[in-house]
């Protein structure tokens, strides 16, 4: 059973860089068909996806946050990193990394990293 475990600073500053990590054990995240995603859900809000990047390397952003997201991996790690540049209090969110089968633009995952909640504040 795959599990993933997210990481990183829990408060951010306005106008830096928000950097998380998923650690992914259970499953390689090179393989065939599986989508390593990054979704966040601001408080009192629904899911967003942020971002994913295939089991062949290729990423994929929303629209609304390209300009600022960058996803990369670590594949002698198992790990998959999400930057989030010149974040804004907007941005407070609890970050899940998940994984999913299809629907590679959206939320749907089958499996889900427990969240970490992200602030950013002066």
């Amino acid at each position: 059973q795959v599990q993933l475990q997210e990481s990183g600073p829990g408060l951010v500053k306005p106008s830096q860089t928000l950097s998380l990590t998923c650690t992914v054990s259970g499953g390689s995240i090179t393989t065939n068909d599986y989508y390593w995603k990054w979704i966040r859900q601001p408080p009192g809000k629904g899911l967003e996806w942020i971002g994913t990047i295939a089991y062949s390397g290729s990423t994929y952003y929303s629209p609304s946050l390209k300009s600022r997201t960058s996803i990369s991996r670590d594949t002698s790690k198992n790990q998959f990193t999400l930057q989030l540049s010149s974040v804004t209090p907007e941005d407070t969110a609890v970050y899940y990394c998940a994984r999913g089968r299809d629907a590679v633009t959206t939320t749907k995952s089958q499996f889900w990293g427990q969240g970490t909640q992200v602030t950013v504040s002066s």
